[in-house]
């Protein structure tokens, strides 16, 4: 065998263990959203059939006129006249095929329903992560003198011991009513969505600043943080260039799952704001007894904090690569 020959077996040797490696980690983290949208979907499904009542005049609401046959209709598209562990497969079935079902309050598919009103979700819930991020990133850094971390941490406090509805209620009050500065009642145009996303930002800010603060004065206790400061590195560039990232470990792991329970938060933030989007949607389908819209927002709550986890799980890595390095040793 020649040297040629040897080096690019050496290499191929050398490179398959980690594509290898990376395709079974990429597999293992999508089998477990897959997981948690099935159980998920299963604890709905389990609901719908224990709510008192027969399920197609739950699903019609209390109000509904409809004929008798578009009762058999129903329960034909839900498998109702078959036993329960039919109904649970072709559930499943239907569910693992982008099928969410038919809201027949609405007339329309719970697919449709949701896809109208997750945009301004999305909207709210993308300006309240980039609020929070800055908010605590500044908390964090600038607020660790013993005098003003005393305030910061008095003003942290109250923000995450109020309850979210009520720091909406006092943005509207002083920003809208009394300074009017934003509009009352509007989801049109950027003022507009200052107000909820600072509403729904300002306790996951303070929760996030405490947590990134303590990590910070952690990491600049450690050993190569004192060796860094010996060679007369700024505190600036201490920070931004070592610090942070070893701060931003159990950062990481809070915000997966703070950033999960903001679509929950939407709920009443987009109630107070009369607002548009999939609170106001869950709501509705809360008071109307709108079963397959209820399963549908739980499934799709279940992926998207399943899919957060996900990304927060693949940015351990990136943030640090020991973790790399001890994957790499075992392998080898």
């Amino acid at each position: 065998m020649s040297v040629a020959d040897g080096l690019t077996t050496a290499a191929s040797r050398r490179w398959r263990p980690p594509l290898l490696a990376l395709l079974w980690s990429l597999t293992r983290r999508l089998a477990r959203v897959f997981l948690v949208v099935w159980a998920a979907a299963s604890v709905g499904f389990i609901a719908l059939m224990v709510v008192p009542g027969d399920p197609v005049d739950v699903m019609l609401g209390v109000q509904a006129q409809v004929s008798d046959s578009v009762r058999e209709q129903i329960r034909a598209d839900w498998g109702l006249d078959q036993p329960p562990v039919i109904q649970y497969l072709e559930y499943m079935s239907r569910l693992f095929q982008g099928d969410l079902g038919q809201s027949y309050q609405l007339r329309a598919p719970v697919t449709d329903v949701l896809a109208q009103q997750i945009g301004p979700t999305l909207q709210l819930s993308a300006a309240a992560v980039l609020l929070a991020a800055v908010m605590a990133a500044l908390g964090a850094v600038f607020g660790r003198g013993k005098k003003i971390k005393r305030f910061i941490s008095l003003v942290e406090l109250v923000v995450i011991s109020s309850p979210t509805f009520w720091i909406g209620l006092l943005l509207l009050a002083v920003f809208a009513f009394r300074l009017d500065w934003f509009p009352v009642l509007s989801s049109a145009g950027l003022a507009s969505l200052v107000l909820p996303a600072l509403t729904l930002a300002l306790p996951v800010a303070g929760i996030t600043s405490q947590v990134l603060r303590q990590g910070l004065d952690f990491a600049e206790g450690q050993p190569f943080a004192t060796t860094a400061k010996s060679r007369g590195i700024t505190p600036a560039r201490l920070v931004s260039r070592h610090t942070l990232r070893h701060a931003a470990m159990d950062t990481l792991t809070l915000s997966g799952f703070l950033l999960g329970s903001l679509l929950g938060g939407t709920v009443l933030v987009e109630t107070v704001f009369a607002r548009p989007g999939l609170g106001q949607v869950a709501i509705r389908a809360i008071i109307g007894r709108d079963l397959p819209v209820i399963l549908g927002v739980i499934v799709l709550s279940a992926f998207v904090f399943a899919v957060i986890n996900l990304a927060v799980d693949v940015s351990y890595r990136a943030l640090d690569p020991r973790l790399r390095a001890s994957k790499m040793a075992k392998q080898a």
